[in-house]
């Protein structure tokens, strides 16, 4: 093996810095969107399902992208990669700027918005931050990239509603886009591809896929991945219409954003630090339960300031922290080499959750004017996530390493 392949090709730290920095502004950007909904629905005349259906697909793109950017960036690097996804998806904020009607809006807020974000997302930082970091390490280093996207979140939230309040929602958007620009350059630092280690199988990409798919706990895995994005989509971009619903202002709405993110790093970081001593399949098992407690506390207190921050902040702790745990537990099913890629078949399943979760938000209201139904649905998925976790087998695929000769 030639061990200097597997080195970054700049200094770790300069490495992890420029990744967290492009995974603060990418899901920094993609997490104010919800603080859009009712500025762009009022004044381009969507209904909320129309709005929720182009986010939805904006979901459902990234999703169906992302196995495909995790293998590209496996293969070619991780560089390219991401520069390629961030003028991508610079292109989809600018364009959801001057799209008047409910057609164009999920064509650029949908699908070139969601596949820029799948080919620089944080899935693919990891990818590069999981190569370069020894095993027993990654976990960590996946909380910190996680920990950084939440900080992205935690400061776009008011910056993007102070834009919004200034310059309207048009313009707010332009500079969202531009901003997505600095990715670019900061993209450099990643260069560099994943190598096969010694003692793992070097598989084609279908082959790989078939021999995963096999694997009983990375099924369960992915299937659980369904829940946390069903959660985290219909929150992040329902959650400042429902408040508003509720009598409070919006600027509520983008700090109770604010707060998740902010909250998330705390809970990013835990998890980090804890996967790498406690089972990760049990966390994960836990986290699920305790979202669904906090959904249920949420529904029966009466929504006020006080209340929209407390739920927030339980959320925050538990938002994004499945994350590095995930990928961990894929990582040490079948070894960094295939990372990006089956990571990204997991990450799948998630939009197609945050497909659900969206959609279903937007659909639901204009039905019945209310955002009940999917809140009691959120409580009961997160229980059911919470079971299908229990049995997972923290160990590696027998399908992914070499016998000895």
């Amino acid at each position: 093996m030639n061990t200097s392949a597997l080195r970054p090709a700049v200094p770790l730290l300069v490495l992890i810095i420029a990744g967290c920095i492009i995974a603060a502004i990418g899901n920094g950007v993609r997490t104010s969107f919800g603080l859009f909904t009712l500025p762009m629905t009022a004044d381009l005349g969507l209904s909320r399902e129309q709005w929720g259906m182009a986010m939805a697909i904006q979901n459902l793109a990234w999703g169906i992208t992302q196995p495909f950017a995790g293998a590209f960036a496996d293969r070619v690097g991780t560089a390219r990669t991401v520069a390629v996804g961030a003028m991508i998806y610079a292109l989809g904020v600018l364009g959801m700027a001057f799209s008047p009607d409910a057609g164009l809006m999920t064509l650029t807020a949908g699908v070139v918005t969601g596949v820029g974000i799948a080919i620089c997302s944080f899935s693919v930082v990891m990818a590069a931050f999981g190569r370069s970091v020894p095993a027993e390490k990654r976990t960590l280093i996946f909380g910190v990239a996680t920990a950084a996207s939440s900080f992205g979140q935690f400061a776009f939230a008011p910056i993007s509603q102070g834009f919004i309040n200034a310059f309207g929602w048009q313009s707010a958007l332009l500079y969202l886009g531009m901003a997505l620009l600095l990715i670019i350059p900061l993209s450099y630092a990643l260069r560099g591809r994943t190598e096969n280690p010694v003692g793992e199988a070097d598989l084609p990409f279908m082959q790989a896929l078939s021999k995963a798919w096999g694997h009983g706990s990375y099924r369960l895995l992915v299937i659980g991945f369904f829940v946390c994005g069903f959660h985290l989509a219909f929150i992040n971009v329902h959650m400042p219409a429902y408040l508003v619903q509720c009598g409070l202002s919006p600027e509520v709405g983008s700090w109770t954003i604010a707060v998740i993110g902010l909250f998330n790093i705390v809970g990013s970081l835990l998890a980090g630090y804890y996967g790498g001593k406690l089972p990760k399949q049990m966390l994960l098992a836990t986290i699920y339960l305790l979202r669904a407690i906090a959904i249920g506390a949420f529904l029966l207190i009466p929504v006020s300031e006080i209340t929209a921050y407390a739920f927030a902040a339980a959320m925050g702790l538990l938002w994004l922290s499945t994350v590095p745990l995930t990928a961990g537990l894929v990582s040490l099913f079948f070894g960094a080499r295939y990372m990006g890629m089956l990571y990204g078949v997991a990450f799948f399943s998630h939009q197609l959750g945050s497909f659900v979760g969206v959609w279903l938000g937007g659909f639901v209201y204009d039905q019945t004017g209310s955002y009940s139904l999917v809140w009691y649905l959120a409580i009961v998925l997160g229980l059911a996530s919470a079971a299908l976790h229990i049995p997972i087998n923290e160990r590696k695929a027998p399908n992914f390493v070499l016998k000895a000769a």
